[in-house]
């Protein structure tokens, strides 16, 4: 069936894989301009990237059988993604390796995928014959292993199919109609994580050509909106809180169509102040009027990408609450289960959060129990509680792991938080149980601060009580320079607690 995306309509069918995708799309975007990297890098149209994969691809399959493990270890950028797609085409499965993982955790990959080739340069695969066409392989098989980012324990090799994938392409191309004209997005996002692999993909789908920075610095990705007049910007919560801090608000970013996020929460005062950044349209005569279209993604690694989406059209929010997921995107179905007794719950109760759909994780790698705990006859276990609301949406609660147990009350880290970071010295705060004898935990508080600022223990305990009840209150305070970070931006809550060792 043919799929319409604005700007490009792609026979997407059912026996797409990945290896197939860019050839597909090359046919019929050509010589129009694909990608562009910071520093000199790539710089491809769609039909020479897919050249490269097939003649990467030979180099691949001339090394491994089909099934076998390819481990992409190369520096973030294009090249890895192409890559990938390179061994999904000699139908191997590709494991994008994130550079910013530690020594031990790259060891620890390669042994768990028991990697049959390990790639660290597009060269090492170059030479060969190019191969003509994909090996065959069932759209439902294993497409891609995804490591996750390690927050709590070993990186678990998470197992993708050439459905999710390709379908998570599909739905990051279906941005709002607001795009016409010459279009580019600037990333920053890293290629080895889902986020980054499907937007590039959905770039990719949509016919947008991609400016992308080796790594994020927010004053680069400002010179590159600004210099480049990008209208799209993805990038994760984080990476627009560092953009403000960086002077976003002065610069001319009037560009901009479309902001999008996902991979973590997004404040809705910080989406409201990046919607009136950008604009709606150009006039001529005129100029820049109106405000940008804000897009939140809800998903995660076992989701092969995004299941919900929230869009906040120009000068309107769109009548769900702050903490609203949105809408489930099709094919996806969400159900709250009591987390204690298993016991289905109806709207505005609040539970754990399963989900079932097309971009579901067939489980973990090599992890029976893992998988076991997880995925249930095709729905996931998030892990995040949340409450069904009005029309289909969902309202997100937090963490199932951040939820802190005070003397018989659960208190979310979540909720603390965004009263905390109301303080208008707080630029973040990140808030984790410590062990109590009285009442098993209490909350402690950890906290980014404004330039100059410094830390008052009593004024902020007082400040927080007048938001919050008293046993939501942290007991504990501590101000840091840096909040510890995955190689996706996701606070390290573990790495905090023992701060308060000290």
């Amino acid at each position: 069936m043919g799929l319409p995306f604005g700007r490009l309509s792609l026979a997407v069918k059912g026996d797409v894989t990945l290896g197939h995708v860019l050839e597909r799309l090359a046919a019929h975007k050509g010589d129009r301009p694909l990608v562009e990297e910071a520093d000199g890098g790539l710089c491809l149209t769609y039909a020479q990237a897919a050249k490269r994969v097939r003649r990467w691809g030979g180099g691949i399959a001339a090394r491994v059988e089909p099934g076998e493990r390819v481990v992409v270890a190369t520096p973030n950028g294009y090249e890895m993604l192409l890559l990938c797609l390179a061994a999904s085409r000699a139908g191997a499965i590709p494991v994008p390796l994130n550079p910013a993982l530690t020594a031990s955790e790259i060891d620890h990959v390669i042994a768990d995928s028991d990697a049959r080739l390990v790639v660290r340069a597009a060269a090492e695969v170059d030479g060969a014959e190019p191969l003509s066409a994909p090996v065959p392989v069932d759209p439902g098989a294993i497409a891609a292993l995804f490591y996750t980012s390690g927050t709590t324990g070993s990186p678990k090799g998470v197992e993708l199919s050439h459905h999710a994938l390709v379908g998570s392409m599909v739905r990051g191309a279906a941005l709002p109609p607001v795009l016409t004209g010459r279009l580019e997005a600037v990333l920053a996002l890293p290629t080895a994580h889902i986020m980054g692999f499907a937007a590039l993909l959905g770039m990719a789908c949509a016919g947008i050509p991609v400016y992308l920075l080796p790594k994020f610095n927010p004053v680069r990705v400002l010179d590159a909106i600004e210099e480049r007049r990008a209208q799209v910007f993805i990038g994760v919560p984080a990476m627009f809180r560092m953009l403000l801090e960086a002077g976003a608000e002065d610069r001319d970013l009037r560009c901009v169509r479309v902001w999008a996020t996902g991979a973590d929460a997004m404040p809705s005062e910080l989406a409201a102040r990046f919607k009136k950044m950008g604009a709606t349209a150009s006039l001529p005569f005129v100029g820049s009027v109106g405000q940008a279209t804000f897009v939140e993604g809800y998903g995660m690694v076992e989701l092969g990408g995004g299941a919900a989406a929230k869009i906040s059209p120009p000068f309107l929010g769109v009548g769900l609450g702050a903490d609203a997921f949105g809408f489930p995107l099709p094919g996806y179905s969400f159900r709250v289960l009591d987390p204690d007794t298993g016991e289905q719950l109806g709207p505005g109760q609040s539970g754990e959060l399963l989900i079932k759909g097309p971009g579901v994780t067939s489980g973990y790698w090599g992890d029976a129990d893992a998988t076991a705990a997880t995925v249930d006859d095709g729905w996931l276990r998030t892990g995040d509680l949340a409450r069904l609301g009005p029309f289909g949406t969902v309202l997100f609660e937090g963490r199932a792991k951040d939820v802190i147990k005070v003397g018989g009350y659960s208190v979310y880290a979540l909720e603390v938080e965004k009263a905390i970071e109301q303080h208008p010295d707080v630029l973040e705060a990140a808030v984790v149980p410590l062990p109590d004898a009285k009442t098993g935990e209490v909350p402690g508080a950890v906290l980014r601060l404004r330039a100059g600022a410094a830390l008052d223990e009593e004024e902020m305990t007082a400040f927080a009580k007048d938001r919050l009840a008293d046993y939501k209150v942290p007991r504990r305070w501590l101000a840091v320079d840096e909040l510890p970070r995955t190689g996706t931006d996701k606070v390290k809550r573990r790495d905090l607690v023992t701060l308060f060792d000290d």
